[in-house]
C-alpha cells in the first residue's frame, strides 16, 4: 500500500476590513503556501477589484526585487460569506506573501492600502471610514491616508509610502493633529465652529418672522416647514440655516466626514452640519439612485434615523412634500 505524501504548508493571518453599506466589518486575510504546482488564487467572495489585486501585488513585489515564491498560494478572506470589495486589500495580501517565511506578527495591526505596480502605496476612499468605524489601536496605512486618519483619537498610525520600506519595517510615525477651528469647551469636551459665513442672513431682506423661526429651529434642533409663494425667500433662508447651527463635537465631525468619504467627496473636517436641498418633486430613486447597493444604503440610513436620531427625520425627508413647501429634517442633517 502506497504511503500518502505529506504536503508542507505554511499559513499567515493579517487583519483587514471591508464596508458593508457604511458599517465596517473585520476581515481576516489568511494565506496558505503549499509545495505544489505554482498558482495564485483569492477566495472568499472578493469583488473584481480584489481579484485584480493578484496582478498588482505580483508586479509590485517583483519590481522591488522581492521574492514571489514558486508555490501554490491561496488567499482566503474570512468570513467567507461576507461580500468584500475595495483595492485596500492589496497591502495585506502583499505582506502575507512578503513575510511568508519570516517570523513577524501582524495580529495587533489593521492593515489597509492600495498598491501601485511600482510598489507605491496609495490612499483609497474606504480607508478613513473603515478606521473611524473600527477604531483599532494600531494601523498600517499609506502615508497619503495619514493626514486624515490622524484626526481620529486613540489610533496609533504606522505610515508607509512604498512597499520597499517593509523590508526592514521602517514606518513613519505620525503625530496626532487637531482641528484648526475655534471651539467652546463644555464639560471637558470641545465643540468646534466656523466663524466665517459663506451665506449670511443679512442677505435676506425682510421675512423677520421666518428668520426668527429659523433661529429657534437651529438652536433647538427642531424641524421646520416653510409655506409660501415662489420667490418669497424660503430656499434662501433654509440654505443659510446650517451656518447658525450649534457647534459640533469631534465625533460628530468625524461621522459627517465618514459619509463624505464613502460618497467619494473630499474630506475637509469642517464643523458644518450637512445640508441637502432636493426638489419637492424628487423621487427616492432620483435622490438615492437605483440598484440594490443604493437601496441597502438607503435602508441603513433609515435605520439610523429611526433608532439614533443622529442623521435625519426620515419621515419628513423621504416623503415628497407638497408644492412650494420646503422641509428641514431634524438636525438639518440630510445624509444621502
Amino acid at each position: 500500500m502506497e504511503k500518502a505524501i505529506k504536503t508542507e504548508t505554511k499559513t499567515k493571518k493579517i487583519n483587514s476590513a471591508t464596508l458593508d453599506g457604511f458599517i465596517a466589518k473585520k476581515v481576516e486575510v489568511e494565506s496558505s503556501f503549499i509545495r505544489a504546482l505554482p498558482g495564485f488564487s483569492i477566495v472568499g467572495l472578493g469583488s473584481q477589484s480584489i481579484q485584480e489585486a493578484k496582478e498588482r501585488v505580483k508586479s509590485a513585489l517583483l519590481n522591488n526585487d522581492f521574492e514571489f515564491p514558486p508555490l501554490k498560494i491561496t488567499i482566503s478572506l474570512s468570513p467567507s460569506d461576507l461580500r468584500k470589495e475595495g483595492s485596500h486589500f492589496d497591502l495585506p495580501i502583499a505582506l502575507s506573501i512578503l513575510y511568508h517565511n519570516k517570523e513577524f506578527d501582524f495580529e495587533e495591526f489593521l492593515v489597509l492600502g492600495e498598491l501601485g505596480l511600482d510598489g507605491r502605496l496609495k490612499d483609497t476612499t474606504s480607508i478613513f471610514p473603515l478606521i473611524l468605524s473600527l477604531r483599532p489601536k494600531k494601523v498600517i496605512i499609506p502615508l497619503e491616508s495619514a493626514k486624515k486618519v490622524s484626526k481620529i483619537p486613540g489610533v496609533e498610525i504606522f505610515a508607509f509610502s512604498h512597499l520597499s520600506e517593509f523590508e526592514k519595517f521602517e514606518p513613519q510615525k505620525i503625530e496626532k493633529s487637531s482641528l484648526s477651528y475655534s471651539y467652546l469647551k463644555i464639560d471637558g469636551e470641545k465643540y468646534y465652529y466656523d466663524d466665517s459665513f459663506r451665506l449670511d442672513f443679512s442677505d435676506v431682506l425682510g421675512q423677520e418672522k421666518a428668520k426668527e423661526a429659523a433661529l429657534y429651529s437651529a438652536a433647538g434642533f427642531h424641524n421646520i416647514l416653510f409655506e409660501g409663494s415662489p420667490g418669497v425667500g424660503k430656499s434662501m433662508i433654509i440654505s443659510r440655516l446650517r451656518y447658525i447651527m450649534p457647534p459640533m463635537s469631534l465625533d460628530e465631525i468625524l461621522e459627517v466626514e465618514k459619509i463624505n468619504a464613502i460618497e467619494g467627496n473630499e474630506v475637509e473636517f469642517k464643523p458644518h452640519r450637512p445640508f441637502r436641498n432636493p426638489h419637492y418633486s424628487s423621487t427616492r430613486a432620483a435622490i438615492f439612485g437605483g440598484g440594490c447597493k443604493n437601496s441597502k444604503f438607503l435602508r441603513l440610513i433609515q435605520n439610523s434615523c429611526d433608532y439614533n436620531h443622529n442623521f435625519c427625520d426620515s419621515h419628513s425627508f423621504l416623503q415628497t412634500p407638497p408644492n412650494n413647501f420646503m422641509t428641514i429634517p431634524k438636525k438639518a442633517y440630510h445624509a444621502a
